[in-house]
Formats: structure tokens, sequence, C-alpha cells
């Protein structure tokens, strides 16, 4: 259901095996609770690792910060484990895990899964016929078994059952090697989270399969748009061609896709869903002896099998480059990717990352410094998957203006040849490791990323190499260069796969067809007993803690700035923020000059040195320029405060005019801007911002391109020069005493004796909707994707918790009205939402949005299924009471801490409020009733016009049914982005 994802060489805690030139931290044995379990001395989460008798492996992390716990239940078996005539069967069966038992999802089991078996049957059958005339009759015949047995189902049951318990981030992701399942629950809900899934685990049964299948489709024909997903898969095919990493799909082929076989996917489950092949995580506030005690009993029903991994072939070396094309709408760019020695060579893991960091680390890599920050191309990046068998490592590159793709093949490879002849400094390695301790402490911080490091460990080596893990950091502080240039002339040569993604049709494209499908029932009133029991199961109130501002930020000054503090007590680390309450609104090339300063100089330093330099302390800044604020955030290790500080004020006050670089900028900049009108993602945003303001909007209130091509070097220093003059608040979190940060950022950061103000911004006005009204845009893609805009009344902060309440119920997350209806009832979108869009002034104003991403030929029947649901409010007593109950558990749990207090309060200042409007949400949500939904729905969603913002394919839509649903605007690209 999740997106694969990409693990980028970030933090420590995410690169799984490790090698030491000493020994790594021995494992030790204890005994609590009647449990043993094992653990790894110095391991900063304090993981342990349980073995149940069945051969479950349960590990454990506890973080007492907030009151709710990250799970995740992992299975060791993804894509590479699919039958190969049978590719995407994991990932359907991942799906599949989401639609009950025989005790939850089902209204009557006895009368429902005779139907479910002869469908089974069917699809066997479907699944065996090639003559297509048979296969339309056989899927008719599944349509219409499915439908009646459809009407004996409780679909999302257990969604229900998770937001009922206040569970948040329900999902699961298939890949290669690993299919996960993940759910954010409140501390006090372990119980009843257990119950679910054993239960959910014990006896999946395959129902309402025919939507679901569309669901994948959809996904698949997602994927067909997605250049980079295209690029991903094309790669690995050229890496592996014998080995399932290249050979097989997540997703599956689309043939594979069109002949699922329920018999085979059951086949997978009673293969690989057993408990010596499974592992439970829990990262956060628990009492562990509790907790194995609780998953013992829960899960000890579970037999252990014997289970035969995937052992994939050795490949043959590449000897030479292998170059592949892959071509698609979106904006060019270039790929080197190597096969590299896999997770379990712990040696050579090591080096792999610190060959990784010393090429890119955001600051002061190879690549950072010679390309990046030299503007020799418009970016350059790594990326690391780093699998058991083979770890796959990648050099990205896009050109700027006036630039070839193989102009930065060779840039590229000339940082390669760098690597292999040691042209960087030794010291770059001290620093490495220095700023990986600096993300592990950060990374602690994350029940989701301990557990996410932990599973991670699961899925590679069944967590065995977990004291290789916790001693990485040690083993990368002994790599030495020879080490690093040794290991580069050995696996970076010619052994790489070219991947040139170029501008054009993708004349392979062949999408997913829509099969026919009647709409089925949902019974969202319907619960079965399970879910009764479960949610009758008691638990512990957790009492929510309200932010109270006057004793939750401390105020001052640091000199005649205002100062706001929040002490951290956790760790050693600061963040530092400068708040401007100004933006793009006020100016309009504050963020052009902030992007010179990244790249700038002083007389004391060139850009290269002070990227250096802040690497080398561990210390980073950012700058982040919004439409009303800019904000500038310095963070790192507390005893290098100092000296972050001071280097950034050097920065910000010496900074000097080179036209040359400005230059470098303004290509980079126009390249930028040409790829983003290639971006359907950015056309749609687009579009929504021309139907909320009209013509001119903060979206395309841009420099044009002349304006842009107009500025001086000299004119952007000036501006950055005054910066510091303009009025601003300093933000800080960290370790050090208030009186402390107000002297010494008085002493370090210059300021003027009194502030001037900020220029005055540009105000927007939000549309009136007199009548229905189409914005199109022409994209070359499969799909086609449509949002609902309507603009509504000013801000009343007295109607939060109703707004807050309607959205839970009506368009947010898997349980919702909407999610139900269009994705699982009538399977017209693999992704839908719709909700009511609070203002964050409060001289603004409220607004409906929706969405829909659909397959061309079905965005008829998606628009008219979700007008249906704007028009009427479907009404569920138990969708409301689920949808309420998540809502004030939710709220009971959250805890705002760190600088987040600061952000909350100056939010609140925005909307006019004094105090944590929180309070007044979750007490009024519990008066709410349906019909204070019912009557935001009427007085502001239902009968009223809207415009449609549709991103689609003139050769896959008819004119005409656009016309249908109101005047249409044709927008070029120009018109929506402003340049």
């Amino acid at each position: 259901m999740r997106k694969m994802f990409l693990l980028l060489v970030s933090a420590t805690m995410l690169v799984q095996a490790a090698f030491s030139q000493s020994a790594p931290p021995v494992w030790k044995e204890a005994q609590s609770g009647g449990y043993k379990y094992r653990y790894i001395p110095g391991d900063p989460m304090q993981a342990r690792f349980y073995t149940l008798s069945n051969g479950l492996t349960v590990i454990l992390s506890v973080n007492k910060k907030d009151p709710r716990i990250q799970t995740l239940i992992g299975v060791r078996a993804g894509s590479n484990s699919d039958p190969a005539t049978h590719t995407g069967l994991a990932h359907y069966l991942e799906h599949l895990l989401f639609k009950g038992t025989s005790k939850f999802g089902s209204l009557d089991w006895a009368k429902e899964k005779p139907l479910l078996d002869n469908i089974e049957k069917l699809y066997d059958t479907y699944n065996r016929t090639t003559d297509e005339a048979k296969r339309k009759a056989i899927y008719r015949q599944i349509d219409s078994v499915s439908g009646v047995a459809a009407t004996f189902a409780i679909a999302n049951e257990y969604d229900k059952m998770m937001t009922n318990m206040g569970a948040q981030g329900t999902n699961a992701h298939t890949w290669v090697e690993e299919t996960v399942y993940q759910e954010d629950i409140p501390s006090t809900a372990v119980d009843k989270f257990l119950a679910v899934q054993a239960e959910r685990f014990r006896d999946p049964q395959f129902r309402i399969f025919h939507t679901e299948l569309e669901a994948v489709y959809e996904e698949k024909n997602r994927g067909l748009d997605n250049d980079g997903r295209k690029m991903y898969e094309t790669s690995l095919t050229a890496l592996f061609p014998t080995h399932n990493y290249g050979q097989q799909s997540t997703i599956g082929t689309i043939e594979h896709l069109k002949n699922p076989s329920l018999i085979e996917i059951r086949k997978f489950y009673n293969k690989y869903y057993v408990p010596n092949n499974m592992a439970i995580i829990f990262a956060g506030d628990f009492d562990p002896d509790y907790v194995i005690r609780k998953v013992d009993a829960a899960f000890s029903y579970m037999k252990p099998k014997p289970v035969t991994e995937y052992t994939g072939p050795k490949e043959q070396p590449i000897t030479r480059p292998i170059v592949k094309e892959v071509f698609g709408p979106d904006a060019e760019n270039i790929s080197l990717a190597f096969r590299m020695p896999g997770a379990t060579d712990t040696r050579n893991t090591v080096l792999l990352n610190v060959v990784a960091y010393v090429l890119s680390n955001g600051k002061a890599g190879l690549l950072d410094l010679n390309l990046n920050q030299q503007q020799k191309l418009l970016r350059a990046s790594i990326s690391l998957y780093p699998w058991k068998d083979y770890a796959v490592f990648s050099l990205n590159g896009r050109a700027k203006q006036d630039q070839s793709l193989d102009d930065v093949k060779d840039l590229l490879l000339s940082q390669l040849t760098a690597l292999r002849n040691g042209d960087f400094d030794e010291s770059l390695i001290k620093a490495i490791v220095n700023n990986i301790k600096l993300d592990e402490i950060q990374g602690l911080e994350s029940n989701e990323t301990r557990a996410n490091s932990l599973m991670d460990a699961f899925i590679k080596h069944r967590g065995q190499n977990w004291n290789y893990d916790v001693g990485m950091i040690d083993a990368m502080s002994k790599v030495t260069k020879k080490d690093i240039t040794d290991f580069a002339n050995k696996f970076l040569n010619n052994n790489y796969v070219l991947l040139y993604k170029r501008k054009g049709e993708d004349k392979n494209i062949a999408k997913v067809d829509k099969p026919p499908i009647t709409p089925v029932a949902v019974n969202r009133d319907a619960q079965s007993d399970f879910l009764k029991k479960v949610a009758a199961m008691p638990e512990t109130p957790v009492q929510p803690l309200w932010l109270d501002f006057q004793k939750d930020i401390q105020k001052g000054k640091a000199g005649p700035a205002e100062l706001l503090y929040v002490q951290n007590k956790d760790n050693s680390l600061f963040r530092l923020h400068y708040r401007f309450d100004m933006g793009n609104f006020s100016d309009r090339q504050l963020g052009m000059a902030l992007e010179y300063l990244k790249l700038a100089g002083t007389d004391k330093y060139t850009s290269e040195d002070i990227s250096k330099q802040f690497y080398q302390i561990a210390c980073n800044f950012s700058v982040n320029v919004e439409n009303e604020e800019t904000t500038v955030t310095l963070s790192g290790l507390q005893e290098n405060f100092d000296k972050a500080v001071a280097l950034f004020d050097h920065l910000l006050t010496q900074c000097k005019a080179d036209e040359k670089v400005l230059t470098g900028l303004k290509n980079r900049m126009l390249k930028s801007r040409a790829d983003n009108k290639l971006n359907k993602a950015s056309i749609l945003r687009g579009l929504r911002s021309y139907a909320t303001y009209g013509a001119k909007n903060p979206f395309n209130l841009q420099l044009s391109n002349e304006e842009l091509n107009a500025l001086t070097a000299e004119g952007l220093v000036q501006q950055l020069h005054d910066l510091s003059n303009i009025r601003h608040s300093v933000i800080y979190y960290g370790p050090a005493t208030m009186a402390s940060v107000s002297g010494d950022v008085a002493r370090l950061h210059k300021q003027p004796a009194a502030f001037k103000e900020a220029k005055p911004a540009v105000a927007f006005t939000r549309t009136v909707n007199t009548g229905n009204k189409v914005l199109f845009a022409d994209y070359d893609m499969v799909q086609a994707e449509v949002n609902w805009v309507r603009n509504t009344d000013g801000y009343d902060a007295s109607r939060t918790a109703v707004v807050d309440l309607y959205n839970n119920y009506f368009g947010y997350g898997m349980g919702s009205i909407v999610f139900q209806t269009i994705r699982e009832s009538k399977a017209l979108a693999y992704s839908t939402y719709a909700f009511y869009a609070s203002p964050v002034k409060k001289d603004d104003k409220y607004s409906m949005l929706a969405y829909v991403g659909s397959q061309a030929d079905k965005i008829n029947e998606a628009i008219v299924g979700m007008n249906e649901l704007l028009t009427t409010l479907p009404e569920s007593d138990k969708a409301f009471e689920t949808a309420r109950s998540s809502m004030r558990k939710g709220i009971e749990t959250e805890r705002i801490t760190q600088d987040g207090i600061v952000f909350n309060y100056l939010g609140a200042l925005k909307l006019g409020l004094d105090s944590d409007i929180r309070k007044s949400v979750y007490e009024r949500a519990g008066q709410l009733k349906f019909s204070d939904l019912q009557q935001l729905h009427q007085t502001e969603v239902s009968g009223k016009p809207y415009t449609y913002c549709i991103v689609a394919s003139e050769k896959r839509l008819a004119a005409d049914d656009l016309k249908k649903y109101g005047d249409v605007q044709k927008l070029s690209l120009e018109e929506i982005f402003g340049y």
C-alpha cells in the first residue's frame, strides 16, 4: 500500500550490518518477567531481542518521550519470493491483510464463506482461460458473485478497529525482501492492538477482492505515469539480469496483474507468514515485561514451519557500461548505478557507507563541494539500496541550461576518479563520524526511526548482526583513506548501468485496462461481534496535556530581538531560529538572495570553506522562505554553538558579490523552473492556487525570467547584509540556560539598536465561486487527477472541533466515508480524499478541497462519485463514533514538545488565539452530534459551485466530457507558473 521507499545515506541507524577492525560488541543475555532476551551493551536504543518458543522474533525498544508506540509486524518475504508465474503476489497479499478474517469483516461468515470459495474457483478458471470472450463471461460471473458476497462483508472493519483505539499511520508496504505492517498506537491500547493483530494473521480472508484488485491496477498505472519509478525498474533489470532484484517488480507485470490467483496468494501466505519468518517490533512508551508476555499469549497459536528463503544466483561481473534509456514527460536526468556487495558482507558495507558519505553528505562531500557548490550542474546526489544479496549504489545528476546529459555523466565520473585517486582530506572521515553521531542522537527521539532500524535489521539478517549495527560508528571511525581508495578502485569503475531519462513519448507504455465492476455494498454501520469485543476491552485513559504558553515558553531579549526559549533537558543538541515576519509576499527576490547566500564566499572564506567548517563542527544552517515568514535555522551540538552562530553571522554580514556565482545560480534557477513545468504534481498545485485566488495567486507570484536575469550580485549582497537589521525574533531550543543564550546571541549575532520594519506584504483575495468551472492542463499521462476547490466563510475558532471531526468522518484516512465509497465500494481510484481546510490566519477563509486520482477512462465515474458525496453526506452512527473516538484519543496522546511549543504558540497568535485550542476542541468534541456535521456539510459543501482542477492527457479525455462539469478554461503553463 505504501510506495516503495528509497533508503538514502543519511543516518547510521538506517544503515545495517557493519565492519569493525576490532571485534564488534558482544551479545549479552538477561532475563526479566520470566522471559530471556539478548541485548548489546551500549546500544543507544537499549533494544531487547526475544525469540519465542514458536520462533517468533520480538524486538522492544523503550522510549518514554510520548505516550505512544510505533509498531511494526514484518515478514521476511517480498517480491523476490513471488512465484515467477505470479509476480506481484506478495503485494496483493499485503492489500488483502486489511480485509479481515472469519471473525471480523463479516456479517455472516456461514453465508459468506461459500461465496468466497466460489470466487476463488472462478478466478482460478479465469486465470487458466485464454479465450477473450470466455474471460469476459467469467469476469461477469466474478463481478456478480462478488456483489452478493459483499452484502455479507463489512468493508474496512480493520481500519475502524484501529481508528477506534486511537491508532495513526495505518499502512503497510511490500519491497523486494519484506512485507511490513505498521501502526502507531496509544500506549494504553496494547491489549486491543494485540487482540486485533493476532486475529488478523490467524485467518485472513480474501474478501472484496475484485475492487481491491482494481486499486492495485490503479497503483500500477500511477507507476506508469512516474518517470522515477520507470527509471528504478529499468536500472534494476539491467543490473540484475538473473537475480529477482531485477527480474520481478514488486507490483508485478501487467500480464500477471490481469490474471490473479487467490489460490497462489493463499499458498504464499501459508508458506511465508509463519512465526519463525516474522517479527513484531515495539518502539515507544511501554513496559517491556508486560508487552512480551502479552505478545507471547496472543501469538502462541502460530506454528513454525521450515522456510526456504530465496537464494538468488550470483550475477556475472559488469565489465563495461550498460546503457539504457527511459522516456517520459518529466525533466531529464541521468543515473550511474553500480551493483555492490550486499548487507551481509559486513566489511564492505561499512566501507560502502563511508564512501557514500565521502561522495555526498550535504555539505563537504566531493559532489557537494566540487559539483553542487560550484554549480557545475543543476544537482548531483547519491542513493543506496542496501539489500541482503547485493546493494545498489547510484550517482544521479540533472543538467543545467545548455548542458547535455553526457556532460553531467562526465562530471559524475570525474568525482569517482577523484575518489579513486584519494583527492580528499582524510580529516573528512572524522567529520563524517561526528555528524553521524549527531544523526544518531536525533534519530533516537523518533519511535518510527527506532522501529524501522530494528525491522531493517530483522529483514536483512534476522537481527543477528545487530552488534555490528551498534558498532557501526566505531567501525567507520577506523576506516582509513587507503581503505576508501582501495574500495573505490575495486568496485567503482566501468561496471555501471548508465541510465538516461529523456523527455519524450514512452512508446512502450501500456496501462492496465479497467475491468467492468459493479459497486459493492460496504455495510458501514455493521459491526462484528469481534469488533464489539475489542471495543469493550478495558484501557486506562491517558490524560491530555495542554500547552501553557505563559509557563512553557520563557520570553526575554537577545539584543533588541525578542527571545523565545524552551530548554532541552534530553540531550546536547540545539536549534536556533531567526524568524522574520516577511516572505515571498513582501519581497519576491528574497528567496533568490538566500539561495545566493548558500553559494557565497567572504573576504576570509570561500563558499567551500564555509561548508567544510560547518560540517567539521557537526552543525548546519538552513533557510526557509515561505509566503509570509522566513526562518533561518542553525542546529548542531551545543558545544559548538558559538562557532556555528559566529560563522553564519560572518557569512551573512560579510558575503561578497560575485557575478560569476550569480550567473550560475540564474542558469540553475531557470532550468529548475523549466523542469517544474514538466512535473504533474507542480502543475496540479498551480491549478489549485489559480482556483483559490484567481489568475494572480501565491503560486505564480514569481520573478519573471526577465526580472530574474536583471538581478545583480551587488543588489543581492546588499539585501543580505541588511537582513539582520529587519525586525525578527530569536527562537532557541537547547541545553544552555536562557541567560547564556541571551548573552551569546546578543554577542555573536549582529543587530542594530533599532530594527527596520519589513516591507508590506502583497494581499491575495480568495475567489468567490459563482458557478462551476473547469481549469484544465494537458499532460501526457495514463491517469487523470482532479481537485475540487471551493472557498467558503471566514475563520471562526469556535468551529474548529466541528471541522476537525467532519474531516475525520468524511474524508481523512482509509476508514473515512470518501475512501470507503470511492475506493472500496466503487473501485474508482487508488488515492482519494476530501476535507474542509482551515485557514492559518484569523482574517482568512476556509476552503473545501477534494481529490481523486483515477484512470482516464474512469474519471467521469470518479467525478460523479465524488459529487454524490459532496451533495449528500452519508450518515453512519458507528462511523461517527469511531471518528470522534479517534479524534479525542489522538489529542489525548499528542505531546507538543521542544521548539514545536514555540511554533505552535506563533501559529496560535496568527489565528488570534492566546491559548492551546486543543483543549476546547477536546471538550467540544465529546458534545458534538452528527447533526453538527450535517449542518456544516449542508451550509458549506452541498449543492455549491466548485472549480474542478484537472491534469490529464487531451488524448485520453473527451472535451465534451469536461464541459459537463462547468465552463472549461485550458491554462497554459505560463499562466499557471507565472513565467
